[in-house]
């Protein structure tokens, strides 16, 4: 008897030549009792035997070597410790599959009611409510106006949203805005108490999330020209909104801060950054009904599906005026700070996360006769990405410990200046860290990386989003070029000088000698190109911008690296990623300087170069 087995789907039928069944009258239980005796890798199983273990997530606290011990140096506090160790538990055991039921189970427009009413509810699964429930109870944005840990408070709060994010279907980014909103109502003088309560309270039912409504078609970072949207006073004080928000990211929330022109009597209003004020509204009347807003559509996105972003009508919006009158770009220059730092946040826990689940999966991959970790390439790969990751890491820190002292008024005159300057270095160049860092794990796990239920390529979608939300890398190279200039370079002698000085302790280290030296030449070499600046043709420094915000970021991050490994408790491996880190290139603006790229002719020869062969 001949029996042939054949595939269908996860499914084995077993035929037997007709012949045989006529002839020999063989049972099916036979030929089960003689598959039973086979040998062959898909006798039981049409897709064999051997079956890949998943990366596992366990507690990301206990596995963060570097968070525990800046804790330890910086916040010795137990009950911190006790409470990250516990959020850690949480985020595992709850959140990762809340986040992951967002992703697959993205917001949907409901424009109409059954009856033909115009209604424009955003509809979002019940994993994203949870998720606004958990935030609240765990004072994620609370923590950071409680205050509890004084000029620490925000290095607590943000070592809970750095264990939260990888796991939370993006509901960072309503945070964000939520405690951008807090923060500005809270510069200006609570002139909203009731709203700021709302938005930094831990009772889930009175909870309030706040949007940020800037963005309209003609762009989002020129504010000042690209604003449309105007505002009517009414007899009561209040002000009705008419205008059109292309880009509004979590439309859900209960209350948004925008920017309007008001009108005068006759209709007119003030052209640029002088015409615009801040307007504070609730999306929501109390009916359940939009305050005079239309939902055009919902965004169709590259990543970040998880959040809600839509294309607003604002047809009569009732709105109160938050800022003084044309003062609006100035009152939100603080939500842009606290909304970059979120954003540098979430950038360097994507990076922890894939570093994590691909060091874990490198533990139980076997191939080529051995497992990954017993690969030396392949963990000389992930060696570079937790290089990476770690000097992102200290960065994210450092920025967030500058907010805390300053929110505490506590801050130095150098600190505030720091502040100001590394904001958007830190913003810009750990978005595009994150970018590389994302899709080197995903290669990693090879094509299991490149498969959608598997949960990880939308940690590379979801990290694009990084260098583009609150300002382009372009954009936020400008503006650090603008704090130079508005400071007279005050903030650049306030690196200077902070840099030099956590470089001093490491003298007395001899292994961090060869990390050392590259800095302080780096850093000489930033200072004479600074010195130049002002002699150099017109539009020399904007071409120079990008590299300029790159370098201040390697340095940086160098300076901080080595300042941690010169720490009495630090380890052999914190003094290996500090030389590790220095070893590469750590002024670019100087380098590609030296190679004419920001000559004046570079421009012509640029616009060459990118249009050849395009017929205008």
């Amino acid at each position: 008897m001949a029996v042939r087995v054949c595939r269908r789907g996860n499914r084995v039928a077993l035929h037997m030549l007709s012949r045989s069944v006529s002839h020999n009258s063989v049972s099916v239980e036979t030929l089960s009792e003689l598959d039973s005796h086979t040998h062959t890798p898909f006798s039981r199983s049409a897709i064999g035997t051997f079956f890949q273990e998943r990366p596992l997530l366990t507690n990301p606290f206990t596995q963060d070597a570097l968070l525990r011990a800046y804790l330890q140096r910086h916040l010795p506090v137990r009950e911190v410790c006790d409470e990250l160790l516990r959020f850690g538990e949480r985020v595992v055991c709850e959140v990762e599959a809340l986040g992951r039921r967002c992703e697959l189970h993205p917001p949907a427009l409901q424009r109409y009611d059954p009856w033909g009413r115009r209604r424009d509810r955003i509809l979002t699964c019940d994993a994203w409510a949870q998720l606004r429930r958990i935030s609240a109870h765990e004072g994620l944005v609370a923590a950071g106006y409680e205050r509890s840990y004084g000029e620490w408070s925000r290095v607590y709060q943000m070592s809970k949203m750095y264990l939260f994010a990888p796991s939370a279907g993006l509901y960072t980014c309503p945070l964000a805005m939520t405690d951008g909103a807090a923060k500005v109502i809270e510069t200006l003088g609570m002139p909203a108490r009731k709203a700021f309560e709302r938005l930094t309270t831990r009772d889930d039912k009175r909870f309030w999330t706040s949007g940020q409504w800037m963005t309209e078609r003609r762009g989002g970072s020129d504010v000042s020209s690209g604003t449309e949207t105007v505002a009517k006073q009414q007899q009561d004080g209040w002000f009705k909104l008419h205008g059109f928000k292309w880009f509004t990211s979590a439309t859900d929330a209960d209350m948004t801060l925008t920017l309007a022109r008001i009108t005068d009597e006759h209709g007119r209003t003030t052209p640029g950054s002088r015409g615009l004020s801040l307007f504070l509204a609730k999306v929501w009347d109390s009916d359940g009904s939009s305050n005079g807003i239309e939902v055009q559509r919902l965004k169709d996105k590259l990543g970040t599906r998880q959040v809600p972003t839509a294309e607003l009508l604002l047809d009569g919006m009732n709105a109160r005026l938050l800022s003084e009158e044309g003062r609006g770009v100035a009152s939100i220059a603080n939500m842009l700070t606290i909304t970059r730092i979120y954003n540098t946040v979430c950038a360097v826990a994507a990076m922890r996360r894939i570093v994590h689940l691909s060091r874990e999966y490198a533990c139980k991959r076997s191939v080529f006769g051995k497992l990954l970790k017993d690969h030396a390439l392949h963990v000389q790969t992930l060696s570079r990405m937790e290089v990476e990751t770690r000097a992102a890491f200290l960065l994210m820190m450092e920025v967030c410990r500058l907010l805390g002292r300053e929110e505490n008024r506590s801050a130095s005159e150098r600190e505030t200046l720091l502040l100001r300057l590394m904001t958007p270095v830190a913003k810009l160049y750990t978005a595009k860290q994150a970018v590389s860092v994302v899709s080197e794990g995903l290669e990693s796990f090879g094509g299991q990386g490149y498969i959608e239920d598997t949960g990880l390529p939308s940690m590379l979608r979801d990290a694009q989003v990084l260098s583009i939300w609150e300002g382009t890398t372009n954009v936020l190279s400008l503006d650090v070029l603008r704090s130079i200039a508005k400071s007279s370079g005050s903030v650049l002698q306030a690196f200077f000088r902070d840099v030099e000085e956590r470089l001093l302790p490491a003298e007395a280290c001899p292994a961090l000698r060869p990390a050392l030296a590259s800095l302080r030449a780096s850093l000489s070499a930033l200072m004479r190109f600074c010195e130049k600046a002002e002699s150099r043709p017109a539009g020399a420094m904007e071409l120079a911008a990008r590299d300029l915000a790159y370098s201040l970021a390697r340095v940086y991050m160098g300076a901080l690296l080595v300042d941690h490994a010169s720490w009495e408790h630090a380890t052999h491996t914190d003094v290996y990623t500090a030389l590790r880190w220095c070893d590469q290139d750590l002024c670019p603006v100087v380098s590609r300087d030296a190679a004419g790229c920001f000559d004046p002719q570079t421009t012509a020869m640029d616009s060459a170069l990118v249009y050849d062969g395009l017929k205008l």
